[in-house]
């Protein structure tokens, strides 16, 4: 057992939106946290780490799976056996980071076609906390739509739109700044940037 034995782990999702540092992130920090993580990674990925990140999204991989003292698990595409795909599973939340439109449109339509999507679905329909990470701009008006339905669902959306109260002075700032909410709303104790009453005081 990990140091987070006591809590279900948290499903992670990477799709080929831009925006993969967000996802990569959030991943280290539950790790880091001592919270399991069930990461599914979508196809596209491939072609977006190496252009993002200057690696492989495999080595980016291997470096997280280093981390602790949570414990990463990685699934595949069509792994259907995995505990994300089950309701009668112990369930935890599950964040799609980046997420791109079409992810959030098929998530809607229930195709549930890859774990990733499926993982998905089975928060909607348990009631267990889903998290959706966008970075897209502009958004068309049908992107919005299938937001704000997906929202009416149960679904929490959480733009990748960082704020700067708090003073960025690097890309690493401003993502944290992302992870810090999503952390705050998945129930992990965290403190990676200065907070508004922070600020304030």
């Amino acid at each position: 057992m990990s140091a987070a034995e006591n809590f279900p782990a948290v499903g992670v999702g990477w799709t080929g939106a831009s925006g993969l540092i967000y996802g990569v992130r959030l991943v280290e920090v539950l790790l880091q946290a001592g919270r399991d993580v069930s990461l599914v990674i979508s196809a596209a990925v491939s072609q977006t780490a190496p252009v993002e990140l200057d690696q492989p999204v495999d080595e980016v991989v291997a470096y997280l799976q280093g981390l602790g003292p949570g414990s990463l698990r990685v699934y595949g595409l069509r792994e259907f056996t995995a505990p994300v795909a089950s309701g009668s599973a112990r369930g935890g939340p599950f964040v799609i980071i980046p997420c791109t439109m079409g992810t959030a449109g098929r998530i809607l339509a229930g195709t549930s076609e890859t774990l990733l999507l499926r993982a998905a679905d089975v928060c909607l329909k348990e009631r267990r906390p889903l998290l959706l990470v966008p970075r897209e701009a502009p958004l068309a008006t049908h992107h919005l739509q299938n937001l704000a339905r997906l929202s009416e669902l149960g679904a929490l959306v959480i733009p990748a739109a960082p704020g700067f109260y708090h003073r960025p002075r690097s890309i690493e700032d401003l993502v944290d700044f992302i992870v810090q909410r999503v952390c705050d709303h998945l129930g992990v104790e965290v403190d990676l940037v200065p907070r508004w009453d922070e600020m304030a005081d």
